[in-house]
């Protein structure tokens, strides 16, 4: 069962139903998006109805929810979310196009890649300064030096930033960088991260784990929710199938079925599931066409030095390619392509 607060609900409201809740022997979970406050009630339901909570100060609704994921459910949210990153939008009337390189190498190169991000279509920028690899030999990040690069960048460029975090004692030092924080693929089920970042006052964008269900993805953005963050974004980057001949398979099915059971955003990586420059561009198209609400794509000035995952970055002419299918195919769709913002004018 979940509490929907009305938008002009005040603290004291939220306080007098989480006191309520408590006196009768159940855990309540204030969760706070963009534009409501939805309370997650867990205990004996027959004895919250006998509250008869809808006629407390500041209740929009109490919704009872049969799914699992209560707070990311359409159950209670029909219309679907628009989760703000550093002022820029992602939701369902507009494409999101995020870009950058796959890591954080130096300022030079993180600095010409967001500019090719921009040049795009971008309006976010994307750039790995911790990077859980599959081999403990195989170069992982920059760490802090590559957050203040990422900051130094997003001040020159005005694109605010998108980066992974990979341990809960981490969350407070990336948080103070970046506008939203990324949960990895091989993250997606380490639930205390998963808490550690729905305690931070970030937005998260959530990849499903290449071996996870659609349930178990939603159940992930659920223990996020639960820490009192509605504000996720859903990632499908591609799943572990049988097939060789790509890095890993897009389940494109992911993205309507995932908005039809949630409310948040759902983007797409196109060049993590091809994992091959030449797929990234026919999978963004793909992704774009079945409803994405945005895409995540990796951009490198000289792939072929890249440290990481040079073999999938976008570069020169398929720049205007990307920037192409981000102008056009939304209008098809009758979205518009989520201007990118501009860099504060300096006095």
């Amino acid at each position: 069962m979940v509490v929907v607060m009305a938008a002009e609900a005040t603290q004291q409201d939220v306080d007098a139903i989480v006191r309520l809740v408590e006196t009768a022997g159940g855990e309540a979970f204030v969760s706070r998006g963009v534009s409501r406050t939805i309370i997650g009630l867990v205990g004996d339901v027959d004895q919250f109805g006998a509250l008869n909570l809808r006629s407390y100060p500041g209740v929009s609704d109490v919704v009872r929810i049969s799914v699992p994921y209560k707070l990311v459910s359409r159950e209670h949210h029909p219309n679907r979310s628009v989760i703000r990153v550093g002022g820029v939008p992602i939701g369902p009337d507009m494409v999101t196009v995020i870009a950058g390189p796959c890591t954080v190498e130096s300022h030079e190169q993180t600095l010409t890649a967001a500019r090719m991000a921009k040049a795009a279509g971008a309006s976010l920028l994307r750039g790995g300064a911790f990077k859980p690899r599959t081999s403990p030999y195989a170069f992982q990040g920059l760490g802090e030096a590559g957050l203040r690069i990422l900051a130094d960048v997003r001040a020159e460029t005005g694109l605010p930033v998108v980066t992974e975090v990979i341990d809960p004692a981490s969350v407070d030092l990336v948080s103070s960088y970046a506008d939203m924080l990324q949960v990895g693929t091989r993250s997606m089920q380490n639930f205390t991260l998963l808490q550690a970042v729905g305690s931070a006052a970030k937005p998260v964008l959530l990849k499903r784990g290449m071996n996870a269900t659609i349930e178990e993805w939603l159940m992930a953005a659920e223990y996020i929710a639960q820490r009192g963050n509605l504000d996720i974004v859903l990632c499908e980057r591609g799943i572990r199938t049988f097939e060789t001949a790509t890095r890993n398979t897009l389940d494109i099915s992911a993205v309507p079925i995932a908005q039809r059971l949630s409310h948040l955003p759902v983007i797409v990586d196109p060049s993590h599931s091809g994992g091959r420059r030449d797929l990234v561009l026919p999978l963004s198209r793909a992704a774009i066409a079945a409803g994405a609400d945005g895409i995540i794509v990796d951009i490198h000035p000289r792939p072929a030095t890249a440290l990481c995952d040079g073999e999938q970055a976008l570069t020169g002419t398929d720049i205007a390619e990307l920037a192409a299918a981000a102008s056009v195919l939304p209008q098809v769709l009758g979205k518009s392509l989520t201007p990118a913002p501009q860099p504060a004018a300096v006095h």
